[in-house]
């Protein structure tokens, strides 16, 4: 694939250039919504805040947090996607096709319908645990059969688990009612009324997730030449597929926790990024982030004027971008057997 920038200053610069649209486009969320705020209450709200202002009591209690939390959730499923990719060779992998995010969803569905609970840190490590075991079910039923583990049965593996997984959900749901509105935005995807205190409780892991990402980058170069190229290389493949996998439960993991099973990110950003960057995972990597940062900014801005005044949740703004992308993909035979 050609991509459009060919040199690192090109690529910093474009990098550069998507930060400040995405500094814009947080201060955008900020300002619009259902209630328009002006743009000297947004700036006012961070240099002289006024308890006494409505407007700016919005935008430091409810907008800001969550156009954090959606350029957060952006960049953790677009990294995990692209680590995903990596691992597989497959470019239709992501949390979502391979039945993570729904092992996460499910887990904390269940948590919350049929044990109570309902605190953050303890609904956040049930998302991880949840992650973890949609991650190592995709994997084991991907490697049954003569071929091993093989992209497109990774795929199906992937797309069985999460039928089964979301299934399992809805019973629950149907068994206990009262629970629905406990755990709606967990099956819809949203980042409607999140707090900025439930961000700083998965916020440290993401950090972590995204550094570790990049410290892996160049291994995960190696790894895409295949197993036998990259061990005659030297490289501990083992070690470097585990550390990839922890990095995306991680990553996976904590976006579902704040924010459900938002899909499609980690599908159709690492493909848009391959464009810009390359195939390199050092740059891979960061465009993935600021790319999926910008397009969950985006579709959670756009969800709030298609039905107003009303909102969309931003899953289903992303879902209706990537569906199209998805099929696209697809269609150009480029699933691996």
């Amino acid at each position: 694939m050609a991509t459009l920038f060919t040199n690192n200053w090109t690529r910093i610069s474009g990098l550069l250039f998507g930060l400040l649209m995405l500094a814009a486009l947080l201060l955008t969320s900020m300002a619009y919504g259902l209630t328009t705020i002006s743009w000297s209450d947004v700036y006012h709200s961070f240099t002289h805040y006024d308890s006494s202002s409505n407007a700016q009591i919005i935008v430091q209690t409810s907008r800001m947090p969550r156009a954090l939390t959606a350029a957060a959730i952006g960049a953790s499923l677009a990294v995990a996607g692209t680590l995903i990719q990596g691992l597989t060779v497959n470019p239709l992998s992501d949390p979502n096709v391979l039945g993570i995010n729904y092992g996460s969803s499910f887990l904390v569905v269940l948590a919350a319908t049929q044990f109570s609970v309902s605190s953050l840190p303890m609904q956040t490590l049930v998302s991880f645990c949840g992650a973890a075991i949609g991650a190592i079910a995709v994997y084991i039923l991907g490697s049954l059969g003569r071929d091993g583990l093989t992209p497109l049965k990774i795929i199906l593996a992937g797309a069985a688990l999460g039928a089964l997984f979301s299934s399992f959900t809805q019973g629950m749901l149907v068994l206990n009612e009262d629970g629905l509105n406990e755990v709606m935005f967990w099956l819809t995807g949203s980042v409607a009324g999140r707090s900025l205190d439930m961000l700083k409780a998965v916020l440290p892991l993401m950090i972590a997730g995204w550094c570790a990402a990049m410290v892996i980058a160049r291994h995960m170069n190696v790894l895409t030449m295949g197993d036998d190229t990259a061990q005659g290389l030297g490289q501990r493949t083992l070690l470097v597929k585990l550390a990839a996998g922890l990095i995306i439960v991680a990553l996976a993991g904590g976006s579902v926790a704040i924010a459900g099973p938002v899909g499609f990110i980690g599908l159709i950003v690492p493909t848009c990024a391959r464009m810009f960057a390359g195939s390199d995972f050092r740059w891979l990597v960061p465009y993935s982030a600021m790319l999926g940062a910008l397009l969950v900014v985006t579709a959670d801005i756009a969800g709030r004027f298609v039905i107003r005044p009303e909102e969309l949740p931003v899953g289903i703004m992303t879902a209706a971008v990537g569906i199209p992308m998805f099929i696209f993909i697809a269609r150009r035979g480029i699933i691996k057997k």
